[in-house]
């Protein structure tokens, strides 16, 4: 699957960015939430989200995550690679307000990078992720999912603002494709984008 190969090729660039980010600067450039950021992380986000991409219906869908982060590197580099890993997991409960199901509920498991600009509050990030869920699927009507088992891709890129040392407000762009992975045949899936915003707390 191509969506599998270019999860496994973003994997490896967050594995190597540790390795290959550059020489350390030195203890006094850096403050100590840049040194050693929050080690787990806990948010709060949501998202709506519009069918494309040759979509089966006109979709439209609210995205709710719980999302827990832990830290596992940190990149203290000159190079625009300086930054932080995190591993995540998120529980999904998503509304389906226009589309022919009404509701979707899974997990996904997946991988975020935030690059660190030495004294600014603004942080960029992108993340991406698999996963699998259960969506009240309708095989009788035409355009809808084969069966209630789904799998889940998701990607994100977008920017948090540090408030303080606890608390950060992100703002982002999602994208989420939902498959059974061919299980069914036909297999319609969806493709959904649109905006997202979120709270997360660092301790």
């Amino acid at each position: 699957m191509k969506t599998l190969r270019a999860f496994v090729v973003f994997a490896f660039f967050l594995a190597c960015s540790q390795v290959f980010g550059g020489p350390e600067q030195s203890g006094t450039e850096l403050s100590a939430t840049e040194r050693n950021p929050r080690s787990f992380e806990f948010a709060v986000e949501s998202g709506y989200l519009f069918g494309a991409i040759n979509p089966p219906a006109n979709y439209q869908i609210g995205a709710e995550f719980l999302t827990a982060r832990i830290r596992w590197g940190a990149v203290r580099s000159d190079s625009w690679l300086r930054g932080y890993n995190q591993f995540y997991i998120s529980g999904i409960a998503e509304p389906i307000f226009r589309g022919i199901e009404n509701h979707y509920f899974g997990f996904n498991l997946g991988m975020r990078y935030n690059f660190v600009r030495p004294g600014s509050r603004l942080v960029p990030y992108f993340s991406g992720g698999v996963g699998a869920g259960w969506i009240d699927s309708h095989p009788e009507v035409p355009g809808g999912q084969g069966q209630d088992f789904t799998f889940n891709i998701l990607s994100a890129a977008g920017v948090s603002y540090i408030v303080n040392d606890n608390w950060k407000i992100n703002v982002g762009a999602l994208y989420q494709h939902l498959s059974n992975g061919g299980q069914t045949d036909p297999n319609p899936s969806l493709n959904l984008f649109g905006p997202q915003v979120g709270v997360t707390c660092s301790f």
